[in-house]
């Protein structure tokens, strides 16, 4: 990166690239702990059938507490409930075969679960099946079947489909483009408690498409939605307040707020903190420091950060000896082996969920449009 760039040359507002993550009910919070299951009771009861049990069993084996983790056995459950005629394991029969994780990955059976669910009233399903409409998956694209499913789950209180009916307009998928009516959604969604309407919300008011600039309220805005563990609100705060320092509420919360987003895969973030570190804008100058962070973001982000920060890195590289470099770069590595997802959400520890447990959900991959639900919390 040349020494004329700086962390605001970082900066690009990340968006909800209209409807990466279908909504689950397996966005839940943390399971029971292994010394709270009884598994030989859980399985004795799903053995006989019981469906509460059974979405419990197969909760332990989605999350390896008290059993190994298998997620072909967590499906072999919550199918089990489904087939009973539960809605949320319907549902979450839906999100596996829509991922692949622990079934094969089957378009058309998602859509099925996602159908039989929502026909039972589980609005959730209502948003999954929104998304598949939009995309086209198991189904042919209708984006106008899209919002109505959409409009359906906010009339009921789903602040995420306010936000994706947000998205139908500022993007103009299926309906003229109309950013004052998505602002709307959006706002609709905040007062639903969406972290993602509170994140494009707050990226219109940071000054996105020309819209007219309120970077307080956007702060505030980006605070609601990373609090709720979104980490595009974390990063964009986070540069937020490094270009505006007198938006935050200590010292400490800009870089705080980059270091999370980049344990949880983030390039940017890393490439903002190693930029910080160089010019020693907010902490004490450190090469050492700034090289192990470009290292971080260049394995994390690939060719991108590689070409961005090819010069600083052969310029911080002259300042070391070999041996720490080749120490810096080791570090790296081996950090880098324990944070290797690129996470879209982040899920607070506190909440008991021993239904649909998880603590994180991963980017979701191309083609796929939905993350993948991830147990293990970034360290």
């Amino acid at each position: 990166m040349n020494r004329s760039l700086n962390a605001r040359s970082c900066y690009a507002v990340i968006r909800s690239a209209a409807f990466a993550v279908a909504l689950c009910a397996a966005l839940g919070g943390v399971a029971a702990t292994a010394a709270d299951l009884d598994v030989p009771q859980l399985r004795i009861a799903a053995e006989k059938g019981f469906i509460q049990p059974e979405i419990e069993l197969a909760a332990a084996y989605f999350s390896g507490r008290g059993v190994p983790q298998d997620l072909k056995m967590a499906a072999h459950w919550y199918l089990k409930a489904a087939e009973s005629g539960d809605p949320g394991a319907q549902n979450e029969m839906g999100y596996l075969y829509q991922t692949g994780a622990g079934v094969p990955a089957d378009p058309e059976r998602a859509l099925h679960w996602y159908q039989l669910s929502s026909a039972a009233g589980f609005v959730n399903a209502k948003v999954n099946l929104g998304v598949l409409y939009v995309w086209g998956i198991g189904v042919a694209k209708s984006a106008e079947l899209a919002a109505q499913f959409f409009r359906e789950a906010a009339s009921k209180g789903n602040g995420i489909a306010a936000s994706y009916l947000g998205d139908l307009y500022f993007f103009g998928i299926g309906m003229k483009q109309n950013t004052a009516t998505a602002e709307g959604w959006y706002a609709k969604g905040c007062k639903l408690h969406d972290p993602m309407a509170a994140f494009n919300l707050a990226s219109l008011l940071s000054g996105m498409g020309g819209h007219p600039r309120d970077l307080s309220h956007a702060a505030n805005l980006f605070r609601v939605s990373a609090a709720a563990g979104y980490v595009s609100a974390m990063y964009s705060l986070g540069l937020l307040l490094v270009n505006h320092p007198n938006l935050a509420k200590s010292e400490q919360e800009a870089r705080s707020l980059l270091e999370t987003a980049s344990n949880a895969g983030w390039w940017k973030s890393s490439a903002v903190l190693g930029l910080l570190s160089r010019d020693g804008n907010g902490t004490a100058l450190d090469a050492e420091a700034a090289y192990r962070y470009f290292q971080i973001a260049v394995l994390q982000g690939g060719d991108e950060p590689k070409r961005l920060l090819a010069n600083d890195i052969q310029t911080l590289s002259a300042k070391l000896s070999p041996g720490q470099s080749e120490a810096l770069t080791r570090d790296a590595n081996n950090w880098y082996q324990d944070h290797h997802l690129v996470l879209a959400f982040v899920y607070k520890e506190g909440r008991k969920d021993s239904h649909f447990p998880a603590t994180a959900l991963s980017i979701a991959d191309q083609g796929v449009h939905a993350g993948q639900l991830v147990w293990f919390p970034p360290a």
